[in-house]
């Protein structure tokens, strides 16, 4: 047996209704292991089903990336010893925790020359970043895309990835230091979120054509403009709502645009597999250890201060990826 604190909520709303609690772990089950945390993923998700916008069953744990120490493996386990450093993004809700028991066959093992807060900090927003480019819309050598949240932790991996494969991106950010930021990132082209039309000022920037696919995580402030900032046959990736849901709209509004296409893509569709979490996470991992795409963790949090947390990620106050400290 081993106690831990475990962060969770039993009604909705903003921070304040993050609670800590003091739990007995059992031992590991049949595929189990038992995981000591040493570093959280914070993700705007969290934020989304302890407000309220993704419903969960109450109680909840949340949080779900977070890397840490195997100290103990249940029956059946043969992939995983004790001491062994691992990873994992999804499953059950509960990873703003000290330590729990996870499935042995959704983790990842870290590799060497990755730390811990590394690994917590970008598997979750690498694997997004990895599905944006790869699935939802397969980028090439020489398109142009428009990135929102371009100096968030997505978006300085995404603006590194498409830089590596030869795709010239036009990031929106929130200020000039997170402008700079964004450009020392793979970023090509930066305009403020605050400019009243980010579409006339797309279609500057690609002689009046437009980009070829959005990766919008904002939202509802930002859809209209981001399907106005498209090509002919281009692709709306709306993938987060920072902003909010995006309202209700007619499919006219996709013709009247040129034949647009829309996609709202879920990570977990892309991995549903053991095989296929692997390669995407050994992709991701290798880019990783050759530094084509370098980790921006731009704050760390003591798991006690969670709820400060996530009101800085919510009022846009964090930069790149944010971890939480067991």
């Amino acid at each position: 047996m081993m106690q831990t604190t475990v962060v969770q909520i039993s009604r909705t709303g903003g921070p304040e209704v993050l609670e800590f609690t003091d739990v007995e772990l059992p031992a590991p089950e049949q595929g189990e292991v038992l995981i000591e945390h040493t570093a959280i993923g914070l993700n705007f998700i969290d934020t989304y089903q302890r407000s309220g916008l993704y419903p969960v069953s109450l109680p909840s744990g949340l949080g779900s990336e977070a890397a840490g120490i195997v100290r103990a493996v249940g029956p059946g386990v043969t992939s995983l010893s004790p001491g062994d450093r691992v990873v994992y993004t999804g499953g059950p809700l509960g990873a703003y925790c000290g330590a729990r028991n996870y499935l042995a066959d959704r983790l990842v093992r870290i590799p060497a020359g990755i730390s811990d807060e590394q690994a917590a900090a970008v598997l979750l927003k690498g694997l997004t970043a990895w599905y944006l480019l790869y699935h939802s819309y397969s980028a090439k050598p020489g398109n142009t895309v428009l990135v929102h949240a371009a100096a968030g932790g997505v978006g300085l991996l995404l603006c590194q990835w498409a830089q590596h494969l030869g795709v010239t991106t036009i990031g929106v950010v929130g200020n000039e230091d997170k402008a700079q930021l964004a450009r020392n990132h793979g970023c090509t082209h930066t305009l403020l979120a605050n400019d009243p039309d980010i579409a006339a000022r797309v279609r500057e920037l690609t002689g009046g054509r437009g980009v070829q696919a959005v990766y919008d995580s904002v939202g509802k402030d930002t859809f209209f403009a981001s399907m106005d900032s498209l090509a002919p046959h281009g692709v709306m990736v709306s993938y987060g709502n920072a902003s909010g849901v995006p309202e209700p709209f007619s499919v006219m509004e996709l013709a009247k645009r040129h034949s647009l296409y829309i996609t709202r893509p879920v990570l977990f569709d892309f991995i549903p597999t053991r095989e296929e979490l692997l390669m995407a996470s050994g992709l991701l991992f290798d880019l990783v250890t050759d530094g084509t795409l370098r980790i921006t963790i731009g704050q760390r949090y003591p798991l006690a201060d969670v709820a400060h947390a996530h009101t800085d990620i919510e009022a846009r106050r964090t930069r790149g990826s944010t971890v939480l400290l067991p």
